[in-house]
């Protein structure tokens, strides 16, 4: 994968990365993820095949790995990899995210009343969290995000914690923040226009999209327009869009994919992330691959014979947006 400019940042980025959101902790809401970690949590297991997805992920070219504070020892594995494989920092780009304090204390299925992890998007979390993760990556670190903004929280009129964002820009961090949930699209345009001496304050812009969730379109290639660098995470819509997902309903839907990545000589999920990457506005996606395995499977998107009547099949699987993310708070942490 050739490495290119990201928005008008100074970042670089290949057009597929790495997201260690289900290679960091025990549990995540990815179907079948407990199957991909064959039930077995210690922490150095953890880690080595964590190692195996990264060592295969920069065999294939990718170069851009995405974590945060909140996805367990997802930091904590990707740098002891940098480390262990001596990587140039130059050669690759490494995100993280702020704004969610992991609490699930290396469990699945966490206490009644108790979260995986909690929000917060104050100066406090902030601070203690950029300084969390520069402990660990240094210089290294080249992008830090807000964690899955939304008008709600309020961060995005926070005065103190925009202008301590800006003060990071300032010495050379890049800015972004991730959206997620209906709101997305409003969650963007409003980030966009926030300025902080006459610039963008946000340099990337990272929301959930994929051929059944398709309401941030607009907002994406308004933000793309702009100079935002554009990454989409949950392509794979959390293992709905591969043949893990065997629920009733969604059947019709699956036999059509199954259908087209046979044409294409490809599976389910190369063809879902293909969707993705052919999009004008998207710079990089996300694999979210929690084994070799399926890393390599999703690597194949990058061969799809990507056409105009394959788009327009593709577009019959648009879920209402309220439907789509009802759906994906159902599902379980596994």
């Amino acid at each position: 994968m050739n490495r290119q400019k990201l928005g008008n940042s100074h970042l670089s980025f290949t057009p597929m990365g790495l997201g260690l959101a289900a290679l960091g902790r025990p549990g995540y809401i990815n179907l079948g993820h407990g199957d991909d970690l064959k039930s077995n949590h210690d922490v150095r297991v953890m880690e080595t095949r964590a190692h195996d997805v990264l060592d295969a992920a920069w065999e294939a070219g990718i170069r851009y790995f995405d974590a945060a504070r909140s996805y367990g020892k997802a930091e904590e594995f990707l740098q002891s990899w940098l480390q262990k494989r001596n990587v140039d920092a130059s050669s690759v780009t490494i995100g993280s995210k702020w704004g969610y304090t992991y609490t699930a204390d290396w469990q699945v299925n966490v206490e009644k009343g108790k979260k995986h992890e909690v929000k917060e998007h104050s100066l406090t979390v902030l601070q203690r969290q950029i300084k969390e993760s520069r402990e660990l990556f240094g210089e290294q670190l080249n992008l830090y995000q807000i964690h899955s903004t939304t008008l709600e929280s309020g961060v995005l009129s926070n005065t103190s914690v925009l202008t301590e964002l800006a003060n990071l820009r300032n010495d050379g961090l890049a800015i972004g923040f991730s959206v997620t949930g209906t709101g997305q699209a409003e969650t963007i345009e409003r980030a966009l226009e926030i300025t902080f001496d006459g610039v963008l304050l946000f340099s990337t812009v990272q929301a959930s999209w994929n051929v059944l969730e398709q309401s941030v379109t607009s907002a994406l290639q308004m933000a793309h327009d702009a100079g935002l660098g554009v990454i989409v995470k949950e392509g794979l819509a959390n293992g709905r869009l591969t043949t893990r997902n065997t629920t009733p309903d969604f059947q019709k839907q699956m036999t059509l994919l199954q259908n087209l990545a046979k044409e294409q000589n490809s599976t389910v999920d190369a063809l879902a992330l293909a969707a993705v990457i052919n999009q004008p506005f998207v710079d990089i996606v996300l694999s979210g691959a929690a084994s070799v395995a399926h890393l390599q499977s999703n690597i194949q998107a990058l061969q799809i014979d990507w056409n105009d009547s394959l788009a327009d099949t593709l577009q019959e699987l648009v879920e209402p947006v309220a439907s789509y993310w009802h759906t994906r708070s159902q599902l379980a942490w596994n």
